[in-house]
């Protein structure tokens, strides 16, 4: 599966996990979530679009960097 790699504007654990909250609801990902980084990398076949829509729904700003190797 693709990995994705995203920043996400994190500052604590509530942060971390309203991200995996929404992550889980939407199902097919494997995720790992850097807080001192503020970035998520997550692994899944949904497309970039659909994965930035699901992170924006934490009300953070959320920036796609890339592909992850």
């Amino acid at each position: 599966m693709p990995k994705h790699e995203f920043c996400v504007e994190m500052t604590c654990e509530g942060c971390s996990n309203a991200v995996a909250r929404v992550l889980n609801k939407l199902g097919g990902v494997e995720f790992e979530i850097d807080l001192p980084n503020k970035k998520v990398v997550i692994d899944s076949e949904h497309s970039v679009d659909t994965l930035l829509e699901t992170l924006k729904k934490t009300g953070k700003t959320v920036n796609y960097i890339g592909p992850k190797e």
